[in-house]
């Protein structure tokens, strides 16, 4: 979840799709969707359809993280290491 959460508060106001959180984090979509999901449950990530950029295309989601997110991104980088938000790690 950390190296999930590292690319979504590298571009915390930008809207991310799944292929590239996998390209960027390494994480298959197997273990990513389910952690984005379980993200969106405890109010860290939003997710929204977006309209396709070509004609064609599918709809894509996508995904950012909310303010709490930001905010448990940051306790998380803090240097004393301190998790304030353990349950949402669970």
């Amino acid at each position: 979840m950390l190296a999930l959460l590292e690319a979504l508060a590298a571009q915390s106001q930008q809207w991310r799709h799944g292929y590239d959180l996998m390209k960027e984090t390494g994480l298959l979509s197997g273990t990513l969707y389910p952690l984005l999901m379980r993200m969106t449950d405890q109010g860290l990530v939003e997710a929204e359809w977006r309209a396709p950029a070509q004609p064609g295309r599918p709809a894509r989601h996508a995904y950012r993280l909310t303010a709490a997110g930001i905010a448990f991104a940051q306790a998380v980088a803090e240097p004393d290491g301190a998790l304030p938000f353990k349950s949402a790690l669970a």
